[in-house]
């Protein structure tokens, strides 16, 4: 592939992953909406059954189904199970938390799949990447600092332990997700998911279900379309560009954070959520650039 191919794949892919920034971010102020109206699993189910018909279109228009015949189910259960936990944690998170703090909590996602690379898919993790690693959780520890008696600001905040455990939940289906790329189509895992959400969540949710009220059809709508509009967006973007040069990107969300906190709820973030930040998106921001080069450097040794 020529430099002006790659570079014009990259082009498309920074575009897509932009817009499934943003995609993700207006969903996510749905989830933020919905929470006090709605238990966190309801939420869940509400994501993956809204979505749902939308995905069946998707994977008709493409002719796929023939690609659903044989499924690695053990892992498609555990991305299922471990999505269904995510979005729970998630949505507790974000109803306590402001977006932006949420986001820099969540940031910490990319280090952990790459600790997780090692023992799961046999990736070779360079000493300095280990470095930026514990960078990034020294910024975690930053960003939930107790700030005085504020407590609820700090570490022992519910919300921001539940971030956490939904970056991680994200980690490990992300790197599942990565071993059933080598057998299993994009459309099976996208269906799935979105299946095991939407019932596997409506089962545990059954118990204390609270009836939908009509005047949030229209949140429900758009948590459907976001939720897919940015799906779409950022399997475009990493199918077509190289993953060093799209990943960065991803560090938007804050931006949009910041400014959908301010515009629907009047907040902004304190002085330990920014230099948190700081510290974790300048540890996957390392990392990023370490591996681009690396890359470059195999790539000129093959192609001398």
């Amino acid at each position: 592939m020529t430099t002006a191919s790659h570079a014009q794949g990259n082009l498309r892919s920074i575009v897509s992953m932009l817009l499934a920034v943003m995609f993700f971010a207006f969903m996510d102020a749905v989830l933020k909406t919905l929470s006090p109206h709605y238990p966190p699993l309801q939420i869940a189910c509400l994501r993956g059954l809204t979505a749902l018909p939308l995905v069946l279109a998707y994977v008709h228009w493409r002719g796929a189904w023939h690609k659903l015949r044989r499924l690695r189910w053990s892992l498609h259960i555990l991305r299922g199970v471990l999505g269904i936990t995510m979005l729970a944690l998630f949505t507790r998170g974000v109803g306590e938390l402001p977006l932006s703090a949420a986001y820099t909590l969540f940031f910490i996602a990319p280090l952990l799949i790459t600790a997780l690379s090692v023992p799961v898919l046999g990736e070779r993790v360079p000493r300095a990447h280990w470095w930026a690693i514990a960078a990034g959780f020294v910024g975690v520890v930053v960003a939930l600092r107790p700030s005085g008696a504020d407590l609820q600001a700090g570490f022992a905040s519910p919300g921001g332990l539940a971030i956490l455990g939904a970056a991680l939940c994200y980690a490990v289906t992300a790197v599942a997700g990565r071993l059933l790329s080598r057998s299993d189509s994009l459309e099976s895992l996208i269906l799935t998911m979105m299946v095991f959400i939407g019932v596997g969540a409506g089962l545990l949710a059954a118990p204390q279900w609270v009836p939908v009220s009509a005047s949030h059809t229209w949140l429900l709508l758009a948590l459907a379309v976001t939720g897919f509009l940015g799906q779409l967006a950022i399997n475009d973007a990493f199918r077509h560009g190289q993953a060093s040069a799209v990943a960065p990107f991803e560090y938007t969300a804050l931006a949009w954070g910041v400014g959908l906190d301010w515009l629907l709820w009047q907040t902004l973030p304190d002085a330990s959520t920014w230099y948190g930040a700081a510290i974790i998106v300048g540890s996957g921001l390392y990392i990023v650039r370490r591996e681009k080069r690396i890359s470059e450097a195999h790539a000129t040794a093959e192609h001398p």
